[in-house]
């Protein structure tokens, strides 16, 4: 999922982002594990539970941590601790479950304390555990600094960027010589194969001897770079919501694009039925009161509750979070009434975060050990996001070549979306300045030797779409069994019933539903 830093620190400090998809930093090097006599120690350590310091969490959360290699080609040149959480099995565990909520950039110990209760189905037979990737939350959290918004604040701005691209791609270049400066040793090897080696140094430390995992969105990218190399550490495994491994990043920009405004689509025919809907009750003419609104925020700017002016983007980015979930729309319907009828932004800047409250501030500070939570940058999530999906990408085009394609780039983008459009264009520009990615999952992963893993994709998905399922399960052979989610919302796990069901019962007892099979719409459940 690509993202930007917003240009207003108020924003930032919401950490604006939005849906696309993604790949990974690191080296393509082959898989090492315990019996490289460089990784040893880590694979001896075992994970000391306790108790969550510094967090407000549930009373049966339990934190810990693990230490891994900060570079695993030389393992001997410095480590990284991971900030871990479990849930606790009720019974005689039969070892773990390890979740990846996605993101990429999301701190996995605070999404299982305030969102854990999806869960604890899994807790009859498991310890449910999860963790901060390297580079997000308290595990060496990279962070961009405190004037990252003014090196971002041109990159928003289509006209700069019509005039002139090349100050605009000098600009972005600026933002990744900040992030660079502020994120420590840990941003060269951030990334998706690197965070696949710390999965299996979790998979030992946790006691099992072949790794369960359910994971969501990025998580299923990192997923299937684990079974690619660990293919006989792999367990059951579930993919929900899953991501590309080929596309490069412009186009899964468009395909964003256009997964957002179907999304919206859906969204404000809904609205229309509505007495109360702010667009008038004709959808046709709503879809055009909703790009009117962007605009005319784009041109004339109102005032939040932060002192900062709100957009049209930032009104965009904020929709974006919204339609992940139809759970949402009458909390965003209510969120626009507010902005068209009294100029009130507090609804929609709560939505541009995302629902999370990121606490702590900006700056520098130990890499090697965990950060206290009130120490995590407060532009973690954005600046972690945009490091893994640059770090996940091996095209790297020149501004001559961007220059050259820009214009064709503009109108394939606003004909897939003319609200989300130029919002993604500019996503996709945030990679110049940074090192190329690497290709080892373009390449390599592919053709998995391993056991039955299962894939869920939902129809309406509007960050990931579902041709990426069948085209991902078509790329890893026989060994993917996919799930069709007749439903929208991004993600299935949470919001389908069905697909709740099956994934408990393939985890908890190795039952896989046939290839193909499909649930009906939520409501059907």
């Amino acid at each position: 999922m690509l993202g930007k830093l917003p240009k207003r620190p108020a924003l930032r400090h919401c950490a604006v982002i939005s849906a696309v998809g993604l790949t990974v930093l690191g080296l393509g090097l082959p898989a090492v594990d315990g019996d490289d006599p460089g990784l040893a120690r880590f694979y001896r350590q075992k994970v000391a539970w306790g108790k969550c310091q510094g967090m407000e969490a549930p009373k049966d959360l339990q934190c810990g941590k693990i230490t891994v290699p900060l570079d695993y080609a030389d393992p001997a040149a410095g480590t990284l601790d991971l900030a871990l959480a479990r849930y606790r099995a009720t019974g005689k565990a039969r070892g773990s479950v390890l979740l990846n909520f996605g993101g990429p950039g999301g701190a996995g110990v605070d999404q299982l304390a305030y969102g854990g209760k999806d869960f604890m189905g899994l807790t009859d037979e498991y310890d449910v555990v999860t963790f901060d990737p390297r580079g997000v939350g308290r595990s060496s959290p990279v962070s961009c600094g405190d004037g990252a918004e003014a090196t971002a604040d041109s990159s928003d701005d289509s006209a700069e960027l019509d005039a002139d691209p090349q100050a605009v791609l000098e600009e972005i270049r600026a933002t990744a010589a900040a992030c660079a400066e502020h994120s420590g040793p840990v941003l060269p090897h951030i990334g998706t194969v690197n965070a696949s080696r710390d999965l299996d140094v979790m998979r030992e430390a946790v006691g099992d001897k072949k790794l369960n995992y359910l994971g969501f969105s990025y998580g299923t990218r990192l997923g299937a770079v684990y079974a690619k190399q660990f293919p006989d550490k792999v367990g059951r495994m579930v993919l929900d919501g899953v991501d590309t491994l080929t596309e490069p990043l412009t186009e899964q920009g468009v395909a964003g694009a256009e997964g957002q405004q179907k999304a919206l689509d859906e969204f404000v025919t809904w609205c229309t039925e509505d007495i109360g809907c702010p667009f008038g009750q004709d959808p046709r003419t709503a879809r055009k009161g909703v790009e009117r609104l962007v605009e005319s925020l784009d041109e004339d700017p109102v005032p939040t509750d932060f002192g900062d002016e709100f957009t049209g983007q930032d009104l965009v980015g904020a929709i974006g979070q919204a339609l992940y979930s139809e759970d949402l729309w009458p909390s965003l319907q209510r969120a626009l009434t507010s902005l068209v009828e009294d100029g009130d932004t507090s609804g929609v800047v709560g939505f541009a975060s995302g629902g999370l409250t990121v606490p702590g501030r900006n700056g520098d500070g130990d890499h090697s050990g965990l950060v206290d939570t009130e120490d995590v940058p407060l532009d973690n999530l954005p600046a972690a996001l945009m490091a893994i999906n640059c770090a996940d990408d091996p095209d790297r085009p020149s501004a001559k070549d961007i220059t050259r394609n820009l214009d064709r780039l503009r109108a394939e983008y606003e004909r897939a979306s003319p609200v989300f459009g130029r919002y993604r264009l500019t996503e996709v520009l945030m990679c110049y300045g940074r090192p190329k990615g690497t290709d080892f999952i373009r390449e390599k992963v592919k053709d998995l030797d391993g056991p039955k893993m299962l894939l869920v994709g939902t129809r309406g998905d509007p960050a990931t779409p579902y041709r990426w399922t069948v085209q991902t399960a078509r790329r890893l052979g026989s060994s993917a069994v996919v799930l069709d989610n007749r439903d929208g919302g991004h993600t299935g796990y949470a919001s389908s019933k069905c697909v709740h069901e099956k994934v408990d019962a393939f985890l908890l007892y190795g039952s896989l539903p046939p290839n193909g099979s499909s649930c009906g719409p939520a409501q059907d459940d």
